[in-house]
């Protein structure tokens, strides 16, 4: 009794401020707009109260919260949500592409993490460590049993402290005592750019950090003085970020004072049109984009941005469709809400967005915008463009399917575990644009498989199954049992036969894979160009100026 009086004395000190504040409030909302916002607010907090004082067990009321919270914003949009505050710093590295740490990607490998990729020109890199290096302890303190997660955070710390690792190097196998000076890591925006071929320059832009359109002024500036005659801005798979660095990315070519982008919602001070404000790099040079599915968001302002203003050949498939924008909003305690306050718009006056969330279906799910409500829109030079769902491509190109073995072997790691053994066995360093995997090493790649655990299910497989449901559903099963059985065993995968069948697409991940050990990113990149059949489409444009221009003009 005593200890509930205690608690109940407690609890009272804490709330009382709040129920007098929170009564007064209520007072005056019932005959207010507000009253539902005032009535569900008091019910959550009353909730709260009850649990903190009577519930059987102990309740940690800050998880409680942290959890309702999370629930509550999944109901609206993926992109609105909580960032507490020992989430703070990955928020940061998102923004502005930097953190103090050794930089290097890591994964799980059995009990311990191990170096997945380093960085080029970074303290990993510079301190010896390569891609299969295992890492056994951070400071004396063994990592044994921690996820990826935890040891990410002890490797990470203020740039000019040093950290002390154990390493059970991949080269050797023995044991090894690395010391790691930390630095800001600026993961870079603009990963390569060079010249392809015919004068075509090529930029790869992954991301919209923080003074990424500085990096992307500087490849076009060095492009031209390398003689280049067009451009290939690669933005697939590139999933975003700062608005204001996607206005002077378009600013880069078009004139200073055009209109990039708009912003409405139901707030109206944060109503904003973005206009170029400063002067372009070059307002002629033939410009295509690369979009895919990845490319959303900021992606979607410049590539959207450039076709509408007739300024660009887009080139690839249709964008993700992502027409929200995001502010964030400080709630103490050092935490913020990342919430939707607005919808943006092109210059043609369309807006991209995708997924209708406001208009949820009875399961909950959400729907694209239906076709009755897309609608028709003009570019600068009269031609049709749409709403309702990405930027869809004046040249479309669809990117190659993954085979199913090929998605199995590479979530599992298991090309990155048969490359640690190939590097180890081989000292030669390889040439980005002649090296091939040989038939003789294919099979070794084979036989490493052989003992290994990894399965799929096919497409193919998935339709089967819902077939042989469909025939039990009609009761037709009993008389189609047999010719069910023969299908079944016809089109049920064998590992052994995908192998040599996804042959050449094997080879050219494993290739990619040794490729970025000796050459990092920058060498695989520079290898995706002679493959990918999107580029080479994109390269195509660049090269025939005169369809581009057909294209741009076309009504």
């Amino acid at each position: 009794m005593n200890s509930l009086k205690e608690k109940l004395k407690g609890t009272k000190r804490y709330i009382a401020i709040g129920l007098s504040g929170m009564a007064l409030f209520v007072m005056f909302s019932f005959t207010s707009p507000n009253y539902n916002f005032a009535k569900s607010l008091d019910l959550f907090f009353n909730v709260l109260r009850e649990l903190n004082i009577f519930y059987v067990d102990e309740v940690k009321t800050e998880d409680l919260v942290n959890k309702a919270i999370t629930e509550m914003l999944s109901t609206l949009d993926p992109y609105t949500t909580y960032i507490p505050a020992d989430e703070m710093e990955d928020f940061e590295f998102m923004t502005t592409g930097q953190y103090g740490g050794m930089g290097a990607l890591i994964r799980k490998q059995g009990d311990y993490i191990e170096i997945s990729e380093p960085y080029e020109a970074f303290p990993a890199a510079k301190a010896g460590l390569v891609a299969g290096d295992l890492l056994l302890s951070i400071d004396n303190k063994s990592i044994k049993g921690l996820d990826v997660s935890a040891v990410s955070a002890m490797l990470k710390g203020k740039a000019g402290s040093k950290m002390y690792l154990k390493v059970l190097k991949l080269k050797g196998k023995d044991t090894a005592d690395v010391v790691v000076t930390r630095e800001i890591i600026k993961i870079p925006s603009v990963p390569y750019y060079g010249i392809v071929k015919d004068k075509v320059g090529y930029i790869r832009f992954t991301n919209f950090t923080t003074d990424c359109s500085k990096e992307v002024k500087d490849a076009v500036i060095n492009l031209k003085k390398q003689g280049a005659s067009s451009i290939v801005l690669d933005l697939r798979g590139n999933p975003g970020g700062l608005l204001n660095e996607a206005v002077k990315v378009v600013g880069l070519f078009v004139p200073r004072g055009q209109l990039v982008v708009s912003t409405k919602g139901k707030v109206k001070e944060f109503d904003a049109t973005y206009k170029t404000e400063t002067e372009p790099v070059d307002t002629k040079i033939p410009l295509v984009v690369l979009v895919n599915s990845g490319s959303a968001s900021a992606s979607e302002i410049v590539s959207g941005a450039l076709q509408d203003l007739d300024r660009a050949v887009v080139v690839g498939n249709r964008t993700f469709g992502k027409g929200l924008v995001q502010t964030t909003r400080p709630l103490g305690y050092n935490s913020q809400l990342k919430i939707t306050t607005a919808k943006y718009y092109i210059p043609s006056g369309r807006c991209i967005q995708a997924l209708d969330y406001s208009h949820r279906n009875p399961d909950g799910s959400v729907g694209t915008v239906p076709d009755s409500l897309i609608s028709k829109f003009k570019t600068k030079n009269g031609r049709i463009v749409f709403d309702g769902g990405g930027i869809m491509p004046d040249i479309k190109v669809d990117a190659e399917n993954m085979s199913k073995i090929a998605i199995s072997l590479l979530s599992k790691g298991l090309i990155s575990d048969y490359i640690n053994e190939y590097y180890v066995k081989h000292s030669e360093v390889p040439d980005v644009r002649k090296f091939s995997f040989s038939d003789r090493d294919y099979s070794d790649f084979v036989s490493f498989l052989s003992n290994k655990n990894y399965d799929y299910t096919t497409q193919t497989e998935v339709l089967v199954k819902q077939l042989e449901e469909a025939v039990k559903k009609d009761k037709y099963y009993d008389h189609s049992q047999k010719e069910l059985a023969a299908l079944k065993k016809q089109l049920t995968h064998d590992k052994q036969k995908d192998l040599m069948l996804f042959k050449d697409e094997l080879k050219s991940y494993l290739e990619d894979e040794l490729i970025g050990r000796y050459h990092y990113q920058r060498g695989k990149i520079e290898r995706s160009l002679m493959t990918d059949p999107q580029v080479k489409e994109a390269l195509k444009a660049a090269e025939n100026t005169q369809k581009s221009m057909e294209i741009l003009a076309r009504k």
